[in-house]
């Protein structure tokens, strides 16, 4: 699993329900800007990885589980 692979699942997961990633952190009572694609590196150049509170948040807002998250992860043909 990859940085990259990590916020692709977010956008994936996200789009399956027709939000935005702005959208799916508003509904799990997050900050909107959670998931902006500005957060996702440091300025430093670091990469940045969402918390597992931040996965845990979308997963109970959506009422999905672990799997239906980790399906995003699944070999991409």
């Amino acid at each position: 699993m990859t940085h990259e692979d990590i916020w692709d699942a977010i956008e994936s997961f996200a789009a399956e329900r027709e939000m935005t990633c702005s959208g799916l952190a508003r509904m799990s009572q997050l900050d909107p800007t959670t998931f902006n694609r500005s957060k996702r590196w440091s300025k430093f150049g670091q990469p940045r990885w969402p918390s597992t509170y931040s996965i845990a948040k979308i997963l109970v807002a959506t009422e999905s589980n672990f799997d239906d998250f980790a399906k995003f992860f699944r070999k991409k043909d």
